[in-house]
C-alpha cells in the first residue's frame, strides 16, 4: 500500500492480500462507482431534497464539472478541504467532487465551531473550507475568515450560497490575509478526463466520535469504505425500489456509509435528505416520498415516539428503521416496532470502522436486546480485561477489533496511536461490551 497518504498507517500485506482475495477490496475508487452508478441508473432519482430531485445521470454530471471548476481553483491531488454542510443535494456532490480530482474531504459535523474547527484546520493542514456562510445563525464565514488569519495555508472558502452582509468580507472575493471566497454554486467547469487513482488511497476523513481534546482523524480508503456500503447494502438487502431517508446528519458514519447514502446510491435507491430529525418534517417525508428505510439515534426515536399519536402521517411504506449511536432500551425498541409497523435493527458502529447489525431474520429477542453481529465475516472482535486478556462469553470488556474496514491508525497521532491499538492491530475502541453464546454483541458502556 505505497499510495497511503504520509501520516496514515497502512493495512500489513498479508491483510491487504487476504481482503483482496475474499473479493472485499475490489480496486474502485468511489468517484469511479459513481460513474458507473450514473451508466446503470441514469434516469432514476438518486437525490431528493425539498422540490429538487436530482438523477444519477445529472448528480454524476454535476460532479464532474465541480471537480473541474475546483481544480480551475488551486485545488491538487492529496490536499485536505473541510466540509461542514446540513443535509443537502451540495453535501454528497462537493464529497464525491473532491474526491473526483484526488483532494481528501474531512467530513466535520455543523456542531463544530471556533472551539474545535481551527485544530481540525492545523492538523490537516486544510487548503479549503466548504460550508453555509451562514448557518441557524452563526457565522460560517466569520469563523473562516478568523481561522485563514492564523493558518495561513487555508486559502479558499466555498459557501454554500453567496457570503452573507455579516460576513467581514461579504461584498468581496479575497480578505486582506489573500483567503478567496467563492459561493459554491460558480464552482463549475466543463469535466476533465478521469484522474488516475488507486482505490488503496484514502478517499475521506471523518472525526473519531473518542471524547480526546485535540480531534483525531480517521482515514477511510476506497477499497474499505466502498466494502462496508456495500456489505452494508446486501444486508438489510437495499435494491433499486428502495428510498433511504438521510435523517440524521450527512457526514455521520452511520447515515454516510451504513448503508446509508453510499449504500443507497450503490444499489440506484433514492436518498431523501432532510436537515433535521425531528418527526414533523421527517414522517411527512416518509409519506411523501415513501421512504422504505431510514437510521435514527435512540434520542430521536423516542422523539418520534412521543409524537406519532398526534401526526397524522402515513408510515405504511417503511419497512426498516436502523438504530445506533448508543444502545436502545428494551421498552423503546418494542414500542418502534409497533408504532412504525416496521422492522427494527440495531446497529453498533464508529467511524473507525467497526459495524454491528442485527439481521433482519433474527429472532426479535435478539434485535430488542443486543447490537447484533459484526458486519463482515473477515471482522476480528476480542473482548478483554484491564490486563489485555479475552474473557468468556457473557463477561464484559472493552470491545477490539480488526478487520477489512477498521483503520490500522489515526491520521498523524502516533501517541494516541500508540495507545489506541495493539502491537498486532487490533484496535482498542474504549467501549464496554460482552458477547452472548449465539454471538451477539452487548454495548453496556464506556470504561469509567
Amino acid at each position: 500500500m505505497a499510495s497511503m497518504l504520509a501520516g496514515c498507517t497502512p493495512w500489513p500485506r498479508e491483510f491487504v492480500d487476504r481482503y483482496w482475495a475474499a473479493g472485499h477490496w475490489r480496486g474502485n475508487t468511489l468517484d469511479n462507482l459513481l460513474r458507473g452508478w450514473a451508466l446503470q441508473y441514469g434516469p432514476r432519482t438518486a437525490l431528493v431534497h425539498g422540490a429538487t430531485r436530482i438523477t444519477y445521470a445529472n448528480l454524476n454530471r454535476r460532479v464532474g464539472r465541480m471537480a473541474a471548476g475546483f481544480r480551475l481553483r488551486g485545488l491538487q491531488p492529496g490536499q485536505r478541504v473541510l466540509v461542514q454542510l446540513p443535509n443537502v443535494p451540495a453535501f454528497v456532490i462537493t464529497v464525491f467532487a473532491l474526491m473526483r480530482i484526488g483532494v481528501i474531504p474531512v467530513l466535520c459535523p455543523l456542531s463544530h465551531r471556533a472551539s474545535g474547527l481551527p485544530d481540525l484546520v492545523r492538523v490537516t493542514q486544510a487548503v479549503g473550507y466548504v460550508a453555509p456562510s451562514t448557518y441557524r445563525g452563526f457565522d460560517h464565514t466569520a469563523m473562516a475568515a478568523d481561522i485563514a488569519a492564523r493558518w495561513p495555508f487555508l486559502r479558499r472558502v466555498f459557501t454554500l450560497d453567496a457570503p452573507g452582509e455579516s460576513s467581514p468580507y461579504g461584498g468581496l472575493t479575497t480578505d486582506p490575509s489573500g483567503c478567496q471566497y467563492s459561493p459554491l454554486g460558480s464552482i463549475d467547469a466543463a469535466p476533465e478526463p478521469a484522474l488516475a487513482q488507486s482505490a488503496d488511497q484514502v478517499a475521506f476523513f471523518l472525526l473519531s466520535g473518542g471524547s480526546a481534546a485535540a480531534p483525531r482523524l480517521v482515514p477511510r480508503t476506497h477499497d474499505d469504505y466502498a466494502y462496508q456500503a456495500r456489505a452494508a447494502a446486501e444486508l438489510v438487502s437495499l435494491n433499486e425500489n428502495d428510498v433511504y431517508l438521510a435523517a440524521l446528519p450527512d457526514e455521520l458514519h452511520f447515515t454516510f456509509g451504513g448503508p446509508g447514502i453510499v449504500g443507497a446510491l450503490s444499489v440506484g435507491a433514492a436518498v431523501v435528505l432532510a436537515e433535521s430529525p425531528e418527526p414533523a418534517e421527517c414522517l411527512g417525508l416518509i409519506e411523501r416520498e415513501r421512504v422504505t428505510v431510514t437510521s435514527l439515534g435512540p434520542a430521536a426515536a423516542r422523539r418520534w415516539l412521543d409524537v406519532l399519536p398526534t401526526v397524522r402521517a402515513d408510515s405504511g411504506s417503511l419497512r426498516l428503521l436502523q438504530i445506533g449511536g448508543a444502545p436502545l432500551l428494551r421498552a423503546t425498541a418494542e414500542q418502534l416496532g409497533a408504532a412504525l409497523g416496521c422492522r427494527l435493527q440495531q446497529v453498533f458502529g464508529m467511524p473507525e470502522g467497526l459495524l454491528t447489525l442485527t439481521r433482519p431474520a433474527d429472532p426479535d429477542e435478539t434485535v430488542l436486546t443486543t447490537q447484533g453481529r459484526p458486519l463482515s465475516p473477515h471482522d476480528e472482535i476480542r473482548i478483554v480485561d484491564t490486563d489485555g486478556k479475552d474473557v468468556p462469553d457473557g463477561e464484559p470488556g472493552e470491545l477490539l477489533a480488526r478487520g477489512p474496514y477498521t483503520l490500522r491508525g489515526y491520521y498523524r497521532a502516533p501517541d494516541d496511536n500508540a495507545r489506541s491499538f495493539t502491537p498486532d492491530g487490533y484496535f482498542r475502541s474504549g467501549v464496554l461490551a460482552r458477547r452472548t453464546p449465539d454471538g451477539n454483541l452487548v454495548v453496556t458502556g464506556t470504561p469509567a
